[in-house]
């Protein structure tokens, strides 16, 4: 997925559903509501915030339908699915774009090289644990060699990672990366241009929007280590830390 991809335009094509993604997006002043259809997971969506007081058992509900689902090629081509884990109530969530090898392995998020970097800055950073966020992907499924999704695997997906978030009911979510964070924002800007600053990201078109602050992905900090990489990220969790209202651990 490079910067030259419009994903509306790629579901438009695919699906035929105009502005399917306005509760992905960041909200324009004129919302367009399509005339005489139903967003596809719509109702879905309702269920799920209807049913928050059984978090647990939706989620894992979630989990044995992203297990069976076929409807993309990474379905047939990964060895476990990862939906997703943590605390079905947690106020942060921290979104990456996939699975990699050792996710797929294991059929749990974040556990490889990036992975061990993320619960560094969620336990020593930030003074926090692992089990009380919630960690996800966009997609589900590994893509092979670790590529970037697609945006027809991606779109496939969406439905599942809006129905996590909808009843999960987060205060931030924390996009780890450019994928995670132009599909959640439907955005082609840099990640560099959309980090250290909070946007918006909508549900749907009725419930508020829940802040979402856009950061390297643990494995751009991995191939790319600099004390100014470093320090980003830092601040940026420090905003999230803020908004939450957690103090800075000390050192």
């Amino acid at each position: 997925m490079n910067g030259k991809i419009d994903l509306r335009k790629v579901f438009d094509q695919h699906i035929k559903l105009e502005d399917y993604f306005t509760g992905f997006a960041v909200k324009s002043s004129k919302p367009v509501v399509p005339a005489q259809v139903e967003e596809p997971e719509k109702e879905e969506v309702e269920v799920a915030k209807s049913k928050k007081t059984d978090v647990v058992s939706e989620l894992s509900k979630l989990a044995k339908e992203v297990a069976g689902c076929q409807k993309c090629v990474l379905g047939s081509t990964r060895l476990n699915p990862v939906p997703g884990e943590g605390n079905p109530n947690a106020q942060l969530v921290f979104v990456g774009e996939g699975p990699g090898a050792d996710e797929d392995e294991q059929g749990r998020p974040f556990v490889g090289r990036s992975g061990q970097l993320l619960e560094k800055i969620i336990t020593n950073a930030m003074g926090l644990k692992r089990s009380d966020v919630y960690i996800c992907n966009i997609v589900k499924c590994r893509p092979p060699e670790n590529r970037e999704p697609r945006p027809e695997e991606i779109i496939s997906c969406l439905p599942f990672l809006k129905r996590q978030l909808a009843l999960i009911g987060p205060k931030v979510i924390v996009a780890l990366g450019a994928p995670s964070t132009r599909t959640l924002l439907n955005t082609n800007k840099p990640i560099g241009q959309l980090r250290g600053q909070f946007q918006e990201f909508y549900l749907d078109e009725v419930s508020p929007p829940i802040k979402l602050m856009p950061t390297f992905h643990p494995s751009y900090i991995l191939r790319n280590y600099s004390d100014d990489n470093r320090r980003k990220v830092w601040e940026d969790m420090k905003s999230v830390m803020a908004e939450l209202g957690l103090k800075v651990p000390k050192k």
